[in-house]
């Protein structure tokens, strides 16, 4: 399946709805430090239900040791700076999705990294400047998923 990659996520019931995503979808989910919360918070704990051993969740002290979990692999990386659809993408099984903090998203620095496939956008109207994270995820795991034919799903 897909593996979402948050890169220092800030807010924890964003975590919190995508560890439920992803058990309920089958992918995993790479949480890369810092983090902006402590992955015991109620308010994590609550957004994910009972869902947190259905969940694929790996902690990574910093992207270096993130790189070396998922790849290789192709990653894509979420932008409201990219040209390119993230609509536009043949998803492959393997895939990272990856994210940035909110609420700045992920930095220049990051997104030049040698790692990143592909910069990808999700289309928004006019004056708009970004989905909510776990939103965001949610929306790029369908997609991906969707193209596989919902492989698994019942």
């Amino acid at each position: 399946m897909f593996k979402v990659m948050f890169y220092s996520p800030r807010i924890a019931p964003n975590t919190g709805n995508a560890i439920r995503m992803v058990a309920g979808t089958g992918c995993e989910l790479h949480l890369v430090e810092p983090l902006g919360f402590d992955l015991s918070e109620p308010k994590l704990r609550r957004a994910g239900l009972d869902y947190h051993d259905l969940a694929s969740v790996t902690v990574h002290p910093d992207l270096d040791s993130a790189w070396a979990a998922v790849t290789p692999a192709r990653v894509f990386a979420f932008t409201a700076h990219a040209t390119a659809s993230f609509a536009d993408v043949a998803y492959r099984p393997g895939d990272v999705l990856m994210f940035g903090p909110e609420p700045t998203g992920l930095d220049a620095a990051t997104l030049a990294d040698p790692h990143i496939t592909a910069q990808v956008r999700i289309p928004l109207l006019a004056g708009r400047r970004s989905l909510n994270l776990s939103n965001a995820a949610a929306v790029a795991v369908y997609e991906a998923w969707r193209q596989q034919g919902f492989s698994g799903a019942v």
